[in-house]
């Protein structure tokens, strides 16, 4: 069958195509559009209403896009920023009305299943991993080995809530620093405990920042073309150094950065460094596998 996907992320819908036959899929057409969804208002739980009408005047591209390729089964997946907000139910009947297409909105749980099927479609989670995913609304943890989801939580700890909070001066303070430390120290209770039972080391990025530290990392690495990608951890430790203590127009200027990211990359970098340094990450890869391909995965009847 021809199948798919539409991921409404909080930064960034994406549309993916592919033909799915068995256990295998093929990718017949990918897009994405930086809708920027929680624009302006995400912590106050608003959809602002020139991020609600890109949104539906993307899907209505979108839909253009699906029938011409004569998929017959479509699946929208929406997360953090319409299930938070309280006018989510609003755009969700508007996708439906105006565009023709049906929005599910998922729980943070099915998010990190999703990402974890995808994920493990690349080939690699070796050993104990945690695979971590930053949205722009939420942020999903999941622990795992080669065969098995052990653990999960998704947190709203989003690069895009925690920007439009503690992104104050340019280039960021150190107090907004020491202001997101002290928040994740409060949130991530949880994930430490996980982590101090189940002990992984290899930290696996999914998607979006990751590919960013990655194009910026390997020289000549064409992303588009690749699964996964070991990452140096010195290098890294370097990159976002640079990155946090730059401005946003030393970031603008710097290759392999997209403009969608010159500041949520900050955030990013912290959150990947607070993560790194608090559970002795000694192991860094990523994935370009994410939710949308897991959606995909799930189709062919794989399961975690």
């Amino acid at each position: 069958m021809t199948a798919a996907v539409i991921d409404l992320g909080t930064n960034t819908f994406h549309l993916i195509i592919a033909e799915v036959v068995d256990s295998s899929v093929h990718v017949l057409y990918k897009t994405n559009v930086p809708v920027k969804l929680g624009e302006g208002r995400i912590n106050e739980h608003i959809i602002i209403s020139a991020a609600f009408e890109r949104g539906i005047q993307t899907l209505k591209t979108f839909q253009k896009t699906i029938k011409a390729y004569g998929a017959t089964t479509v699946k929208a997946i929406a997360t953090s920023a319409v299930r938070s907000a309280s006018n989510g139910t609003d755009f969700v009947q508007a996708a439906r009305e105006l565009a023709g297409i049906d929005i599910e909105v998922i729980t943070g749980d099915q998010e990190a299943v999703y990402i974890f099927n995808g994920v493990k479609a690349t080939g690699v989670i070796s050993g104990l991993s945690l695979i971590m995913d930053i949205g722009g609304g939420s942020t999903e943890f999941i622990i795992c080995d080669n065969e098995r989801l052990l653990w999960k939580k998704s947190y709203d700890i989003g690069a895009a809530r925690l920007m439009q909070a503690y992104f104050n001066t340019d280039p960021i303070s150190q107090n907004d620093q020491e202001a997101i430390t002290d928040h994740l120290d409060k949130e991530l209770t949880g994930l430490k405990e996980a982590c101090e039972i189940y002990q992984p080391r290899h930290l696996i990025g999914s998607a979006g920042a990751f590919e960013t530290f990655a194009a910026m990392l390997v020289k000549e690495l064409d992303i588009k073309s690749i699964k996964s990608v070991p990452l140096d951890l010195n290098a890294y430790h370097e990159l976002s150094q640079k990155l946090i203590t730059s401005t946003h127009d030393e970031r603008d200027a710097m290759p392999d950065l997209i403009k969608l990211r010159v500041d949520m990359v900050v955030i990013a970098s912290i959150l990947t460094n607070y993560i790194i340094r608090h559970l002795n990450i000694a192991e860094l890869s990523l994935s370009t596998y994410d939710l949308k391909m897991g959606v995909l995965y799930t189709l062919t009847g794989s399961k975690p």
